[in-house]
């Protein structure tokens, strides 16, 4: 039986990513401490706000040796981050200057204000790889973001999206998976999306 964690911090949105597990039928509980994510297979790092201010939180939550231990050491949960959730997998992120996991290589950058209107705001289109969730169909996902990522290795790219020029929409390296996107604001596509991770088995 899955043991979903949703880590619950300062401005996650943890409580909207909650609610669409539960519309799929599926049970989830909070994760505010590394105690909490003992015994998950599934971890979800929801994202709102900055890549600086997540960092701190997830730091002084004290759980950020406990994920890289599960998730990056062991590989023995499934991880999903969401919109700031994927761009602190990267090394670093224009924003505030900040450090992050590191888990995937690369930046964070910021779209170009000056060719277009900054934040993107609104549905996108995406197209998919494939990727151990299988064959994802192109479609649309509610995007709010300033920023994104620029992958050190293209091979970790699995969505893209244009905005200007083509951008990486979502993420995935093995059983790390992540999407710029909403996947919890995103209507039935995001809910389709969510629902083959959470059927997923590590």
């Amino acid at each position: 039986m899955a043991a979903i964690k949703i880590i619950d911090y300062k401005a996650g949105n943890a409580p909207s990513v909650m609610h669409a597990a539960g519309r799929l039928g599926c049970q989830a509980d909070f994760a505010r401490c590394a105690e909490d994510l003992a015994g998950a297979s599934h971890i979800i790092l929801p994202g709102v706000g900055s890549a600086g201010a997540t960092m701190k939180s997830l730091g002084e939550l004290g759980i950020i040796n406990t994920l890289e231990d599960i998730v990056v050491s062991q590989k023995s949960a499934l991880f999903l981050g969401i919109c700031v959730g994927m761009q602190i997998l990267f090394e670093h992120s224009e924003e505030e200057d900040a450090a992050c996991l590191g888990w995937l290589k690369g930046r964070v950058v910021r779209f170009d204000s000056s060719k277009i209107r900054v934040p993107q705001m609104g549905w996108n289109r995406v197209r998919f790889r494939d990727s151990g969730l299988g064959t994802v169909r192109e479609d649309c996902f509610y995007f709010v973001n300033s920023y994104h990522a620029v992958p050190g290795d293209s091979n970790d790219t699995w969505g893209t999206a244009d905005y200007g020029a083509a951008f990486t929409a979502a993420v995935n390296r093995g059983n790390i998976y992540a999407t710029q996107f909403h996947v919890e604001k995103s209507g039935e596509a995001g809910l389709r999306l969510f629902k083959r991770f959470l059927d997923m088995r590590a």
